[in-house]
């Protein structure tokens, strides 16, 4: 009998942490948008979502990234039962990572040293995460109910940053043949040559949707199936 209230009371915690999961996650996007509509100044076309950081509401920012590692941690803690895999505890670990990656972010600015590594741990190991985790989930029951939506939403992890590096290596390219100082800071520069073609700050938004909607996506299907 306590057994079955153990279970039944994990399970029931586990559903709560799913539904604060998608809400942290939502929270994320919503604080985005409002950056958007509140620093105009950094054109979304080519200024990262980091620069924000230079403007008048570097808390919003902060806050944001914060919520987004949070959002991580809380689905790996909803998984942790369902991958038993070694594949699947793997993805775990760089769920994991993931989430201290985005974490430090909100703690490491865009003008600290370590902002930079907050990005090389979070941004790549949220999409092996995604990878790993989907393809092991949906070997399973109920998970493989889910096929469709878990890999779609994870391939779309690894393409997103397909397109921010493309986005970024043309508008350099193109900013060089446009005459532009390609050694000058970002801060420095206010406007782009004619010509430049700047699609990078639009991947760079893009690749956050798809993060926050994988984990919206996994932790959905968590409350749909009950596993």
């Amino acid at each position: 009998m306590s057994e079955s209230i153990t279970i039944t009371s994990a399970n029931t915690t586990s559903l709560v942490i799913a539904r604060v999961t998608i809400g942290t996650s939502v929270a994320v996007l919503v604080l985005l948008a409002i950056l958007h509509i509140l620093s105009p100044e950094f054109n979304p076309a080519w200024r990262m979502v980091s620069e924000y950081a230079n403007g008048k509401y570097p808390v919003i920012l902060s806050v944001m990234f914060f919520l987004w590692g949070a959002a991580s941690w809380a689905l790996a803690y909803i998984l942790w039962p369902h991958l038993q895999t070694t594949v699947g505890k793997i993805g775990l670990f760089f769920l994991i990572a993931a989430g201290i990656g985005e974490a430090m972010a909100a703690v490491f600015d865009i003008n600290h040293k370590l902002h930079s590594l907050s990005a090389m741990i979070g941004i790549p190991s949220l999409a092996i995460a995604a990878m790993l985790i989907s393809i092991t989930l949906v070997r399973t029951e109920p998970w493989s109910m889910a096929r469709t939506s878990l890999l779609w939403t994870a391939n779309l992890t690894w393409v997103s940053i397909l397109l921010m590096g493309i986005a970024f290596a043309v508008m350099m390219a193109t900013y060089a043949q446009a005459g532009g100082d390609v050694s000058a800071n970002a801060e420095v520069v206010t406007t782009l040559p004619k010509g430049v073609i700047a699609l990078v700050g639009w991947a760079n938004r893009f690749l956050i949707v798809v993060y926050c909607s994988w984990v919206m996506t996994v932790a959905w299907l968590a409350i749909k199936l009950n596993p």
